[in-house]
């Protein structure tokens, strides 16, 4: 069989197969195994990437955004991508989703693969939803709903994505706000001072006292806990346990000097009391080795360092005695 002929150089990486007909493309050329057709009407080049070396998190809401990425060609102009979809689009943090198992084969469930996982797509206003495999159709109300612009598709806003998502647990839908309201503030080390957040704390509270939101209770409630100095879903969930448990509320990224010399960034810190709670994701040897320096000049400047790896993680109720024994020393 001839390799396939090239395609109009009007086409992207993905597109619909309406457009590729309008620019000249045949009906055969579309059907060549060359191109995938990850939903009805659309063709897509496809391009190797390997997801192993990325957590499962990452790895999911990757996939999240390829598929959504896929659908984009297919919306109609009263149409955005939104919930989780528009979540992962924007690179925000979103709670593992779990391939379900029968109670029998005794294996823990496994991350469910990003291209089993729905789309959602909003239509705006009074037009037909979408009825299609993989796809979950929502209405969005045309007064409550913000859109931007991201490539050349358009999805919710971060603030109305937020309002979405109030089915989430609490500590999940506080570190996507803490996600979205980031504030890059300068420091040793520091990446990308200046950049703006993708939402404010003032627009999440005026996205929420705009419309009648599902799950408005747990909205009121996350937005009060929403803070702008978080770097990962697991500092702000950390923070949550902790305040939630009735403890004080601790700084985020504190900057620790000692004799004005710099010591390191601590991801949760009470300075009065020289506590510091550092989380350890999956470490690689560089940066595990640059961890071990940093807390041990942490201790020798007679701070208590509480270590919280992804298994203690697991047991809030540990981290929280730890924590509350420190503060009573």
């Amino acid at each position: 069989m001839r390799n396939p002929g090239p395609l109009p150089e009007s086409l992207g990486l993905r597109f619909a197969v309406a457009d590729a007909l309008n620019a000249g493309a045949t009906p055969g050329r579309l059907r060549r195994s060359d191109l995938d057709a990850p939903f009805h009407a659309v063709r897509v080049r496809p391009i190797a990437s390997d997801l192993s070396d990325f957590d499962p998190f990452t790895r999911q809401v990757t996939e999240r955004r390829i598929q959504a990425y896929h659908y984009a060609p297919r919306l109609r102009a009263d149409q955005v991508l939104s919930h989780e979809s528009a979540v992962a689009v924007l690179g925000g943090p979103l709670p593992l989703v779990f391939t379900p198992r029968s109670d029998t084969d005794g294996a823990p469930p496994d991350p469910m693969d990003g291209q089993h996982l729905d789309v959602h797509v909003s239509t705006i206003g009074d037009g037909p939803l979408v009825r299609a495999k993989g796809v979950r159709g929502h209405r969005a109300a045309p007064d409550a709903t913000t859109v931007s612009r991201v490539r050349d598709f358009m999805i919710v806003s971060p603030a109305t994505s937020w309002a979405q998502l109030a089915h989430l647990r609490l500590p999940d839908l506080v570190a996507l706000g803490d996600y979205y309201c980031r504030q890059w503030r300068p420091g040793p080390g520091r990446p990308d001072v200046g950049r703006a957040p993708l939402t404010t704390i003032d627009q999440l509270r005026s996205t929420i006292a705009s419309f009648r939101w599902s799950g408005i209770r747990r909205l009121r409630e996350a937005v009060e806990l929403v803070r702008e100095d978080s770097w990962s879903p697991r500092e702000s969930q950390l923070r949550c346990h902790l305040v939630l448990a009735g403890l004080p509320e601790p700084l985020l990224n504190h900057d620790v000097y000692e004799d004005g010399r710099f010591l390191g960034c601590v991801d949760l810190a009470y300075p009065d009391r020289k506590i510091a709670i550092e989380y350890h994701g999956v470490l690689h040897s560089g940066q595990y080795a640059a961890d071990v320096e940093r807390i041990a000049g942490l201790r020798a400047a007679g701070w208590i360092v509480i270590e919280v790896t992804s298994a203690l993680f697991a047991h809030p109720e540990q981290i929280i005695a730890r924590v509350r024994a420190a503060l009573r020393a």
